[in-house]
């Protein structure tokens, strides 16, 4: 069943274009032919100025975990950990049936 995955990534003050460009960069490069990924969109808080929101969409957890797993092996995420001030916070989401 496909899911929904909120990624919320708190900049370092004043510095969420750099992140911005970063995880944009980051897209580019690694989303073409992720198995189970059928995209994302990227959005600002109007309530903090330095927060990035990613809403991608799944085919399914499984297809995620098997990302992440193997994002995390290669280090396919490190670069992002010098523009953020915070862990991320993930949010996986099931449509209710």
């Amino acid at each position: 069943m496909a899911i929904t995955v909120i990624v919320e990534l708190k900049a370092h003050p004043g510095r969420r274009d750099e992140l911005q460009i970063v995880f944009e960069r980051l897209l580019a490069q690694h989303s073409s032919g992720l198995r189970g990924f059928f995209g994302s969109r990227r959005y600002e808080n109007l309530d903090d100025p330095d927060m990035l929101v990613e809403v991608a969409e799944w085919e399914s957890a499984e297809a995620r975990d098997v990302h992440m797993r193997e994002a995390a092996a290669a280090g396919t995420y490190a670069s992002l950990a010098e523009h953020v001030a915070a862990p991320f916070r993930v949010t996986v989401l099931n449509p209710l049936t």
